[in-house]
């Protein structure tokens, strides 16, 4: 096994030492859970461009990606936050990128994409409206279908910034729902996220919000497939769950204890949507094979490593997680440099890479762990650790 040098607390350098790859139980799709991974793009890293200003995206890696995730038979949820949308990755480009995702799809038996629509390209400020945020929902929404693409209705910053309370959230949703085609997924964004989402739904109490998100989904039901919450609290999202309308699926967003809502209760369970099964995608496959076999003990035998993993990647500020994310496929050698849209690599600090670090290993989600090592050391000399 692979040993190198990595930082820890009180500025000490410690020798580590990897373990063996984990060889992860067939997965067997298709799943008894619906299960998205919010899926990243890959940064061209030799584009003559301002990265800070425009994104320069490799298509090629970020469609091999996202046929790696359907070999596994995991859906792809595209051009979501995971993907940088509206944190480097501009609506033009997340148009393209949903193309060429819907026509990838096609190839690949059984592959299931849904596709994030919302109004990005109408910047919050004080001379937005409420119809202009109906507006560019419509536009996005077209776009998408246009395409053949389901719909995940992300939430909207401009819709937060000029909302004066529920009543307006109420009059968006039913008016956008009302023309779209097939059953949407809601996607409620949780502020810990993005701080411009706070106070969605009218309320800054999450279950006050709640209520108005719940009088949504039952007054829009047929238009509705299920919701996305990313609030990172359980018994909320438990809570939801229980009084959502029948049929309707709950896909849990919370990336701290995704393990225990999918399992689910006695009362119901929640399928996936996550940006942490970008990351910890084989894992995330071998166990939800397992929960078909109804062999939970092994189902959280495997996910169970890895939550330790995700809390970390999600840490405050949870909206920097997307540099652990593409880490990960950095090390795991989906890409072949650790360069992101917007320049975010720089998001996170040393010591946050190399905890990432032990605690993938830790996981078993180095796929080869000397090629992890070795990326792991370039990276390390690079922040002025040498090995």
């Amino acid at each position: 096994m692979a040993t190198l040098d990595l930082p820890t607390t009180g500025r000490r350098i410690e020798s580590y030492t990897t373990r063996p790859p984990r060889d992860w139980p067939r997965a067997e799709p298709p799943f008894n859970r619906i299960a998205f991974a919010a899926a990243h793009v890959v940064a061209d890293p030799l584009a003559e461009h301002d990265p800070w200003i425009e994104p320069a995206i490799d298509w090629d890696r970020t469609i091999a990606f996202r046929r790696h995730l359907w070999s596994l038979g995991l859906g792809v949820a595209e051009a979501m936050d995971t993907a940088q949308r509206g944190m480097g990755l501009d609506w033009r480009n997340s148009l393209e990128l949903i193309r060429r995702s819907l026509d990838a799809a096609r190839d690949v038996p059984g592959a299931i994409v849904a596709c994030g629509a919302g109004t990005d390209h109408l910047q919050p400020g004080p001379d937005v409206t409420v119809d202009a945020v109906i507006r560019a929902y419509e536009e996005q929404c077209a776009a998408v279908e246009k395409l053949g693409g389901r719909i995940i209705l992300m939430a909207s910053r401009a819709l937060a910034a000029c909302a004066r309370g529920p009543d307006d959230y109420i009059r968006v949703y039913q008016r956008v729902l009302g023309q779209v085609r097939q059953p949407v997924i809601i996607h409620w964004l949780g502020e810990m996220f993005d701080p411009a989402l706070a106070g969605y739904w009218g309320h800054a109490d999450h279950m006050k919000a709640m209520d108005v998100c719940l009088d949504v989904l039952a007054a829009n039901a047929a238009k509705i497939d299920g919701i996305k919450i990313s609030l990172l609290d359980k018994d909320k999202e438990i809570a939801m769950r229980r009084r959502m309308p029948k049929g309707q699926r709950m896909y849990t967003g919370d990336d701290f204890n995704y393990a225990e809502l999918i399992a689910g209760d006695a009362e119901g369970h929640s399928d996936a949507l996550l940006g942490i099964f970008d990351a910890i995608a084989p894992a995330a496959a071998a166990a939800l094979g397992c929960l078909r076999r109804n062999d939970l003990s092994t189902f959280h035998e495997i996910l169970g490593p890895t939550v330790p993993l995700s809390r970390h990647i999600f840490r405050s500020p949870t909206r920097f997680y997307k540099t652990g994310v593409v880490f990960m496929a950095y090390l795991n050698g989906h890409q072949d440099h650790f360069t992101m849209v917007g320049g975010q690599e720089s998001a996170r600090s040393t010591l946050h890479l190399a905890e990432l670090f032990r605690l993938a290993d830790a996981a078993g989600l180095l796929a080869d762990p000397e090629r992890a090592a070795s990326r792991m050391r370039l990276v390390m000399a690079q922040r002025g650790i040498a090995n």
